[in-house]
C-alpha cells in the first residue's frame, strides 16, 4: 500500500508532538509492507533542529514553496492508495487540491489537534489546514480525539465518517534504561510550553516544588519564557530529541502530565507524552478530564491530581509502590498503545473505507 501525506513535520521533534508519532507509525508501516511518501516544508525552526532525514522505506521530500512541490505531489497521489492531510500542514489547504484530485486514492484528513480545531472554529478562528468547504469532501477523517469530537467532527464541518486514531508509542524506542543524573528527579514534567497549560502546571507542579524545598523537580521541554516562575529546586532541561525522552522518564520517581486546556475540556484525548512515560515503566501523574479511565484505571495504573494536595501525597508514596504502578501502566500500554497497534487500527479504517462507496457528504451546521 502506497500512502502519501501531506503534514507539519517528522523530522524535528522540537515545539510538536507530531514528529514522534510518525516515527512510530512508519516503522510499523513499513513493517507491514506500506510505502509511505511525506511531505514537509522545510521551515528555518525545524530545519535547525532536524534529527531525522530519512524514512525507512519511503520517501521524505522537503519543499521550500508549494508551487515547487505541487508537480511532484500530483505525480506521487497519481497511484497512491491513501492521500492524507493533517492538521498543522503550512500548505494544507493547497495540498488538499491535490489530494481531491487523486484519482485512486482514499482520500483522508487526520486531525492530530481535534481539540485546537474545535475551539478555533468556536471562536470563529480561521484554519489554515481546512479550507472553507470543511471536510465534507474527506472519505475518511482520523482524529486524535475520541468521544464528542467525533460527532462535533461530522456536524460542525461536515465529515463523512469520523473514527478516533489515538496516539501511540514505539516501545523499541520507549524503554525503561539505566537513570542519567542530570534527569534525576522525585518528578518531572516533559512538555513544550504553552499559556493554555500553565495554570495547570502551576498548580501541580510548581506550587508543590515550594511546599517540598527538600525534592528535585525537573521540567525538560522548549519555549518556556523568561518570566516563567522557576525556583530554586526546579531545574530546566531545554529541548529533548525523542531519543533522549527514555532516560528522561527512566530517571524519574513519577511524572506528571498535564493537558492542554482544549484537550481536557473536550476528553477522550491522551497525550502522547503518557504512553512514552507508560512504556518506561514510570509511575504517572496526570490531571483529569473525561474519557481517561477509558485508557488507564486511576489508582492502580496512574495517579490523578487535581490539586497541589494530591500531587504531594503521590510523592509520599513508597518506591515500591510507584514502582508497582509504572510496572501496571506499561502493561496497559504494551497491550494496547503500541505503533503497531496503532497503525494496525489505521489499515483496518482505510481498509473499511475504499471497501465503501464515497458516500455523499454531509452537510455542515452553521458555525
Amino acid at each position: 500500500m502506497k500512502i502519501v501525506l501531506f503534514g507539519l513535520t517528522v523530522s524535528s521533534s522540537w515545539g510538536n508532538g507530531h514528529a514522534t508519532l510518525w516515527r512510530g507509525m512508519f516503522r510499523a508501516l513499513a513493517q507491514r509492507g506500506c510505502h509511505i511518501v511525506f511531505f514537509e516544508k522545510d521551515v528555518p525552526y525545524y530545519a535547525a533542529t532536524r534529527d531525522l532525514y530519512e524514512i525507512e522505506d519511503g520517501k521524505l521530500i522537503f519543499y521550500r514553496h508549494w508551487e515547487e512541490a505541487r508537480d511532484r505531489a500530483v505525480a506521487e497521489v497519481s497511484d497512491a492508495d491513501v492521500a492524507m492531510i493533517t492538521s498543522y500542514c503550512p500548505d494544507g489547504i493547497a495540498a488538499t487540491d491535490t489530494v481531491l484530485a487523486a484519482p485512486h486514492a482514499l482520500r483522508v484528513f487526520y486531525d492530530l489537534d481535534t481539540p485546537v480545531t474545535l475551539a478555533r472554529l468556536q471562536t470563529g478562528e480561521t484554519l489554515s489546514y481546512i479550507g472553507p468547504a470543511g471536510l465534507r469532501d474527506f472519505d475518511l477523517v482520523l482524529s486524535f480525539t475520541g468521544g464528542d469530537a467525533l460527532t462535533q467532527l461530522e456536524q460542525r464541518l461536515g465529515a463523512r465518517r469520523a473514527v478516533p486514531l489515538y496516539g501511540h508509542v514505539d516501545p523499541r524506542v520507549h524503554r525503561r534504561i539505566e537513570r542519567v543524573p542530570q534527569y534525576c528527579a522525585d518528578l518531572s514534567y516533559l512538555g513544550t510550553y504553552s499559556q493554555d497549560r500553565q495554570a495547570a502546571l502551576e498548580a501541580l507542579f510548581i506550587e508543590p516544588s515550594g511546599r517540598s524545598p527538600h525534592r528535585r523537580f525537573v521540567i525538560g521541554g522548549a519555549q518556556y519564557p523568561e518570566g516563567f516562575p522557576w525556583a530554586q529546586n526546579i531545574y530546566f532541561v531545554r529541548h529533548l530529541p525523542p531519543d533522549e525522552h527514555p532516560a528522561f522518564f527512566s530517571s524519574s520517581r513519577l511524572t506528571l502530565n498535564v493537558t492542554r486546556e482544549p484537550m481536557a475540556a473536550l476528553g477522550w484525548c491522551p497525550s502522547g507524552r503518557l504512553f512514552e512515560a507508560a512504556a518506561c515503566g514510570t509511575a504517572m501523574l496526570s490531571d483529569w478530564w473525561p474519557g481517561l479511565e477509558e485508557f488507564f484505571i486511576p489508582g492502580e495504573e496512574i495517579l490523578i491530581a487535581r490539586n497541589a494536595s494530591d500531587t504531594l501525597d503521590a510523592l509520599m508514596l513508597s518506591d515500591a509502590e510507584l514502582a508497582r504502578i509504572g510496572a501496571r501502566g506499561r502493561e496497559r500500554i504494551l497491550e494496547e498503545h503500541t505503533s503497531e497497534r496503532r497503525a494496525a487500527d489505521l489499515l483496518a479504517a482505510v481498509s473499511i473505507g475504499r471497501g465503501s462507496d464515497r458516500a455523499d457528504a454531509r452537510p455542515m451546521m452553521e458555525i
